[in-house]
Parts: structure tokens; C-alpha cells; sequence
């Protein structure tokens, strides 16, 4: 339903709230490879495959992957590295990000 508003001159607007626009997935975007890998009796998580969002992008998402697992990591030769067994909580950070 659709109601006349006030100010200057007519304008119509609508009762109900727009939509939300659907969020398109390009198949081209690269998706994560994350591996355990152990190093020197400890294990490290590893995300891989990313190198092409640039490394001002890659530190982000480190940030952010290190504050959600309580642990330490860097970014080396264009790939995440996370301390610690981080495999399930990196997959379902990734998995949220791309719904």
C-alpha cells in the first residue's frame, strides 16, 4: 500500500520495508584451502588460495581469525597462518562469510 507524504511536493512511499538485495557470489572469487600442518610438535592451521585479495586484505581477516581463536598467526607468502588446531573454527568463520 502506498501513502501520499508530507513536505515539499508529492512523492509516493511504501508501507512496507525494501528488500534486501540477494548477495551474488562470484564463482571466480577464490576460495580458502585450510590445512593442519605440524610444526616442530606443534600444529598450525593454514589458509591458503587467498593470495589474490592482496596483503592489506589478508591482514584483515587474519586479524580477525586470531582474535576468534585466542591465538597468535601471521600472514606469510601470501597465506594465513593461525597457531594452534583452528581447522573447524576457520571453516565455519568462512562459511558464515559467504552467506
Amino acid at each position: 500500500m502506498s501513502k501520499l507524504t508530507s513536505g515539499p511536493g508529492w512523492s509516493l512511499s511504501s508501507d512496507e520495508p525494501a528488500p534486501k538485495p540477494e548477495k551474488k557470489v562470484n564463482p571466480d572469487s577464490p576460495k580458502p584451502k585450510i590445512r593442519l600442518e605440524r610444526r616442530t610438535g606443534k600444529y598450525v592451521t593454514v589458509i591458503a588460495g587467498l593470495h589474490t585479495y592482496g596483503l592489506d586484505r589478508l591482514n584483515g581477516i587474519a586479524k580477525e581469525l586470531k582474535a576468534l581463536c585466542g591465538a597468535g598467526g601471521t600472514v606469510k607468502n601470501g597465506a594465513i597462518e593461525v597457531q594452534g588446531d583452528q581447522v573447524e573454527r576457520v571453516r565455519d568463520w568462512f562459511s558464515k562469510r559467504e552467506s
